[in-house]
Parts: C-alpha cells; sequence; structure tokens
C-alpha cells in the first residue's frame, strides 16, 4: 500500500474512533421516522421538534417524540475528473480520499451501512453496501489511485444516473472542485435524497498570482496553454471563478444542499463537524 494513503487511513480511523474525538456526537444523524407521542417541552430539548398547533392549543411548549433512529443509507461520491488532480500543498484527489474516508469511518462507528461510487463522465460502483472498516480502506485506496487524468465532467450523467442507481432515500455526499457548473441540476435528485456537497479546492485557483510566461497541460483534456498568466488574465479568471460559485451556491440553496469547502492546506474533520451539526 502506497506510504501517503496508509498514513490517510490511519490517520481518518485515529480520529474518528479515538478517545477525544470519536466520544463526542456523532459526526452522521438523522431522525426517527415512528411517531410515538407528545410531550411537554423540557429546558435544552430542540425547539424545532416543537407542535406548535397543539403548543397554542395548551397554552404551554409540546414537542414530538419519535421511535429511536432508524438506520442511514449514505453513499459516498467523489467526482474524480482531471481537474483533482492538481494541489499547490496536497493534490485534492489526496484530500477527496481522506473526506471519504472519514466519511466512511463514521458510518463504521455508528452501524450505518454506506456505498460508494466514482462518478466523472461515467458512474462506476466503487464499494457495495457496506458496515466494515475493510470496506472503508478498499474505498480509499481505488479513490487514491483513481486514474483521473484525461476524465472529463458531465454533471447530467451523474445526476441522473445516481438517481437511477440509489432507490432508497438517502444521504449522498458529492465530493468535487464543482468548476464548469453548466449542466449541474440537483432538483429532481435533491427530492428523492438528502444532498451534502463538499467543495474541494486549492487556494491557487482561486488566488492565482503572476508566472509570467507558461506552458500548461490542462489535466482534463491534455490541451496546452501556452502564453502568459499577467494581472489582466488573473483578474479575468477570479472573475470567471467568482461567476462560477456564485451560481452553484444559489443553486445549492434552491435545492436545499448542505455545502462546505475545504482547501487543500486545511484540516477535513473539523469542517466537517461543523457541517453536519
Amino acid at each position: 500500500m502506497n506510504y501517503t494513503l496508509k498514513k490517510i487511513i490511519i490517520k481518518t480511523r485515529r480520529q474518528i474512533f479515538s478517545e477525544v474525538i470519536g466520544n463526542n456526537s456523532s459526526l452522521l444523524k438523522g431522525e426517527g421516522y415512528d411517531f410515538l407521542e407528545l410531550k411537554e417541552y423540557e429546558y435544552g430539548e430542540d425547539v424545532k421538534k416543537i407542535d406548535w398547533i397543539i403548543s397554542a392549543k395548551f397554552k404551554k411548549p409540546y414537542v414530538k417524540v419519535f421511535h429511536a433512529q432508524k438506520e442511514l443509507n449514505i453513499n459516498i461520491v467523489p467526482i474524480l475528473n482531471g481537474s483533482i488532480y492538481f494541489g499547490s500543498k496536497k493534490f485534492k484527489q489526496e484530500l477527496i480520499t481522506e473526506i471519504c474516508a472519514i466519511l466512511g469511518y463514521s458510518c463504521v462507528k455508528q452501524g450505518d451501512p454506506f456505498s460508494s461510487y466514482i462518478v466523472n463522465e461515467s458512474i462506476e460502483l466503487c464499494t457495495k453496501k457496506s458496515k466494515r472498516n475493510y470496506s472503508v480502506t478498499k474505498m480509499s485506496e481505488k479513490i487514491f489511485e483513481y486514474k483521473s487524468i484525461g476524465r472529463l465532467c458531465n454533471y447530467k450523467t451523474i445526476t441522473d444516473e445516481l438517481f437511477k442507481h440509489i432507490r432508497k432515500k438517502s444521504i449522498i455526499f458529492l465530493i468535487g472542485d464543482f468548476f464548469d457548473i453548466q449542466n449541474l441540476d440537483l432538483r429532481i435528485l435533491s427530492k428523492k435524497h438528502e444532498i451534502v456537497a463538499i467543495i474541494v479546492r486549492d487556494r491557487f485557483e482561486e488566488k492565482p498570482f503572476e508566472l509570467g510566461n507558461v506552458n500548461l497541460i490542462d489535466p482534463a483534456t491534455n490541451k496546452t496553454f501556452d502564453g502568459s498568466i499577467n494581472k489582466g488574465t488573473i483578474l479575468k479568471y477570479e472573475q470567471k471563478v467568482k461567476e462560477n460559485d456564485h451560481i452553484l451556491y444559489e443553486h445549492f440553496q434552491k435545492c436545499g444542499v448542505r455545502f462546505t469547502k475545504i482547501y487543500t492546506d486545511e484540516e477535513a474533520l473539523p469542517k466537517l463537524l461543523r457541517l453536519m451539526k
């Protein structure tokens, strides 16, 4: 096994199962589905569970009580196209592997089954539904070693195929850099499932600096660029990134998609914990 991959697996497993972090509230949360009873509100309970109609009738707050939480269906879906083969601190593909491992071990810890898919211009099953540590290792290895160079991203294919493949109501974690999102449409998928998006970026992609004359290769299309990266080029590029992200964030909000952005120089777990609270 690759040394870097081994470090990722050891690190993420320790983070999730350690005494310090592992005993905190779970990273993945769900609600019970079966209504049990109403009871008077007690200080500290979640105000979202208050039944306002009954509370108004009895002139005191009542909360809904449900049976124990049912098993969650988790689907971990990294978008591995050519653009994730980049990074100034570490490669985005490495960070995506780490995020997927954290999510996988979180599922194992609380006994929820997870499946994983690798998507780009097509979709392929990465690991079948499982609750085992072995499946997390297998998933991490496949994602880390996946040949993403030359792969394009087709969001329409991704959403259509996920809709077909994932039949039970699930939490779907979409993990990628979310550039060139012209054909991204999560409306139908988000009506059937809960979608959580994790945007993985390198800071240089959003705030590049002047490099002068360069020869670059696009890892997605393998096209070359010969030119100068000067102040004017950077300003135009930054404006395009801002426009892309503005459309992306608006779309997420319209579809009820929770999201966060993690950079390659950041620790993934703290941001994931904040996202899932």
